[in-house]
């Protein structure tokens, strides 16, 4: 067990004017179990990539103490173990032993006792493969029972847990919070875990910190006492706490077709099964179609063949007044008929602004420069983006990151607009905005098709739900 201190820390991003944290004092004792809370941006990340050294001086500029054990986090590296959200980020092997391995080849741990730490760790995890399987072929939650495994195979005395559940559907979700309590049950190590969805994992902590911007304390104590005297105001900061409603934003009556599916198929080479066999839709202006289903289920690939983005097996994507199919578009008349958000914004920035990325797709339909800065301009008000305007899109938050992802989506004016998992990972506060967002852009007229595990966005939104299963519609209803 360690414990963690952090005195008068601050840290700027390289390339931000502003820092990510400022002042923060706080420590965590040997052998707790904390939830760290606060809305996107007020530091969580930063604080648990402090502790397990991984801000270097190359990469911005530190003020302060960061303490594991008393010494700096960056002499005790080898005593914390970190799992990110997203788990493809830390698996590195192709077979999964041998990605478990990894991290204990690199302590130079001796082989004989490599293998019993590989295997009791994928024990611990539940892990539901033989140590040959190949990383590839996992599932969501799959692969972060594997990356947890790496990091509990190397039995550190801190174990920080940044957001484990937020890009998994709601089964693979749940046997990854079972494989961290059996986990948890078998260590005595010091536990700081990041977690949007509070009720989900306050039975594996007994004190919760929540921060304010730049990673100010809002409050600490056990759950139950913060919680209830401020609760209120933690929700109003984004902090998604038990027992307090959300809104909802139903839409008006539905016009026009904007955006149709036909008998939509994809096999992908040397797949044994299609990804998606046959699945058609109609999605109308001022309706918000949402796409369910579990991992794997071919929700995404629904999504790229209905934006054109990749060519389908058989079938057609395609805007009513024009038949040709989307995927044989050119890409500027492809931006001004269908915006496309992918699940991680970080994925489609390509330049080195916020305000050139917003400029982009304008500039590539062929859009007069005036036109293209009014539009940037609005769409910087709009999604209050303004003060980012020269910021790298790499540097953001995640719940600026998604700001952006939206805005570059619109800013060719789209008929239609498909988003992939708009909502993952996203505190409360940023949940309602981008709630109200959606709402905004389909009320204008817009044509949304939304691929989504959240519940709650479906509830608040959606006025249809096709739901998937192993490529192919499963059931289709009205929710109005």
């Amino acid at each position: 067990m360690v414990s963690v201190e952090f005195r008068g820390f601050t840290w700027r991003h390289a390339g931000r004017l502003a820092p990510a944290v400022a002042d923060v004092d706080l420590r965590v004792e040997a052998g707790e179990r904390v939830l760290l809370l606060g809305p996107s941006g007020s530091g969580k990340s930063t604080l648990l990539a402090a502790l397990a050294g991984l801000l270097t001086a190359d990469s911005g500029e530190r003020h302060g103490e960061v303490l594991v054990d008393g010494r700096d986090a960056a002499e005790r590296r080898g005593r914390v173990g970190l799992l990110f959200q997203d788990p493809e980020t830390q698996l590195v092997m192709a077979r999964s032993g041998d990605d478990v391995a990894f991290g204990l080849e690199n302590q130079a741990l001796p082989s004989d006792e490599i293998w019993p730490r590989v295997r009791g760790a994928l024990e611990a995890v539940g892990f539901p493969h033989p140590p040959a399987h190949p990383t590839h072929a996992l599932s969501g939650g799959e692969q972060q029972r594997l990356a947890l495994a790496g990091v509990l195979a190397r039995r550190p005395e801190l174990i920080l847990l940044d957001e484990p559940t937020a890009n998994l559907d709601p089964e693979g979700a749940e046997t990854v919070r079972a494989a961290l309590k059996n986990a948890l049950a078998d260590t005595t190590a010091t536990l700081i875990v990041v977690e949007h969805r509070v009720a989900d994992i306050l039975d594996l902590v007994d004190r919760v910190i929540a921060l304010g911007p730049g990673g100010a304390l809002l409050a600490d104590g056990p759950a139950e006492a913060v919680f209830a005297e401020h609760g209120e105001t933690l929700a109003a900061q984004g902090v998604w706490v038990p027992g307090i409603p959300l809104p909802t934003r139903p839409g008006a009556a539905a016009g026009a077709p904007r955006l149709r599916g036909e008998s939509l198929s994809l096999t992908r080479p040397g797949a044994d099964r299609p990804a998606l066999e046959d699945v058609g839709f109609t999605v109308r202006a001022g309706e918000l179609l949402a796409v369910t289903g579990p991992n794997g289920s071919g929700k995404t690939t629904l999504a790229l063949l209905a934006g054109g983005l990749v060519e389908p097996t058989r079938g057609e994507a395609t805007v009513p007044g024009d038949r040709t199919p989307l995927h044989r578009l050119p890409a500027n008349r492809l931006a001004a008929r269908v915006g496309s958000v992918f699940q991680d914004p970080e994925h489609q920035f390509v330049t080195a602004t916020v305000r050139a990325e917003l400029a982009f797709a304008p500039h590539a339909a062929g859009w007069p420069r005036e036109r293209i800065d009014a539009r940037v301009a609005e769409l910087l008000e709009r999604l209050r983006l303004e003060h980012l305007a020269e910021a790298n899109p790499h540097t953001l938050s995640g719940g600026e990151a998604r700001r952006l992802s939206v805005a570059g989506a619109l800013a060719a004016a789209p008929g239609a607009l498909l988003l992939d998992e708009p909502t993952f990972g996203q505190d409360r506060r940023t949940w309602g905005e981008l709630v109200d967002l959606v709402a905004g852009i389909r009320d204008e007229g817009t044509a949304i098709l939304a691929v989504t595990h959240d519940r709650d966005f479906v509830t608040a939104l959606a006025s249809r739900e096709i739901t998937l299963e192993a490529g192919a519609i499963r059931s289709e209803r009205d929710l109005c």
